[in-house]
């Protein structure tokens, strides 16, 4: 089954501007999700939406809470929800440039692959991507997709790239309130020595085919057991198409020159600040359009 691109549009670099596509480099196979069946009938527990003192209550009568003192609630519907979302943007700038090593791992919350929208784009994203590997640089910039704002940072991976979504500075706790009370004393000299000795003993390079999860893998052995004595069904998901490749990339080289000219020959230093902080914005009127809206969700 073709996999279907979780964003489309264009990474832009000055005046430069690279169609791409980007998919989930992540799946779920690693987890083991089941219902509840009633086992009588073999039927699947469904849940109601039921008020204390009332009952099952019908949808069109829910609205989202936030509970902002104890038992005291502001009241949203879906169209006021909807209206604060933010337009998906078919364009990524990257703004700044940081060495790979200044963003703490902490930061870093999904991984998507990126790759050329088409033949034409591919020069392009070549271009770029050896840019970044030669410098050993991440870029960062901004990108508004499904309604929420994401900070990303984009780094080489083989021959293409790798798109990441940062947490914002208030989505992590601060490490010294977890660390304050280990003492800092210096170990015995001799205790290190002999773990240091242990650690390049084992040291080896990382491959992940070498770790299995044991749990997953006996849970998926007894399934297959249960399936084989008749003891489940299978349903078969439909397949989903590919969605359509477009295309439109500027003249590489006439960009870049005159991208460098706008600069004055030099690239601007990039500011000093957190990267899960917002980067400045630029306008975009005239060059980027923002895709359609998505199809308000249900109510709860």
């Amino acid at each position: 089954m073709a996999a279907r691109a979780y964003w489309q549009g264009q990474i832009r670099l000055a005046l430069v501007s690279i169609p791409v596509e980007i998919f989930s480099a992540t799946k779920s196979g690693a987890t083991v999700a089941f219902h509840q069946i009633h086992e009588p009938s073999g039927k699947r527990i469904k849940y109601e939406k039921v008020v204390p003192g009332i009952g099952p209550v019908d949808t069109d009568e829910i609205l989202k809470g936030f509970e902002y003192k104890k038992g005291e609630y502001v009241l949203l519907d879906e169209e006021e929800i909807e209206g604060v979302k933010l337009e998906s943007k078919k364009t990524l700038e990257l703004t700044q440039f940081v060495d790979a090593h200044e963003i703490d791992a902490i930061y870093f919350d999904k991984p998507y692959y990126v790759v050329p929208a088409d033949d034409l784009a591919e020069e392009a994203f070549i271009v770029l991507r050896e840019a970044l590997r030669a410098r050993k640089k991440v870029g960062l910039g901004q990108l508004a997709m499904r309604g929420r704002e994401y900070v990303i940072s984009l780094k080489p991976c083989g021959r293409g790239l790798v798109l990441e979504t940062l947490r914002y500075t208030d989505e992590v706790n601060k490490a010294a309130s977890y660390f304050r009370d280990i003492d800092d004393a210096k170990p015995d000299a001799d205790l290190l020595d002999l773990a240091t000795t242990l650690i390049d003993k084992k040291t080896a390079p990382f491959d992940a085919t070498e770790f299995h999860n044991r749990y997953v893998d006996a849970l998926r052995d007894l399934i297959e057991r249960k399936k084989e004595s008749k003891e489940t069904r299978i349903v078969e998901e439909p397949e989903d198409t590919a969605a359509p490749k477009g295309s439109n990339v500027v003249d590489l080289m006439a960009a870049l020159k005159k991208s460098l000219d706008r600069s004055g020959g030099g690239a601007k230093p990039a500011a000093k600040k957190a990267p899960a902080k917002k980067a400045a914005e630029k306008d975009e009127a005239d060059d980027d359009k923002p895709a359609r809206k998505a199809p308000a969700r249900k109510r709860a």
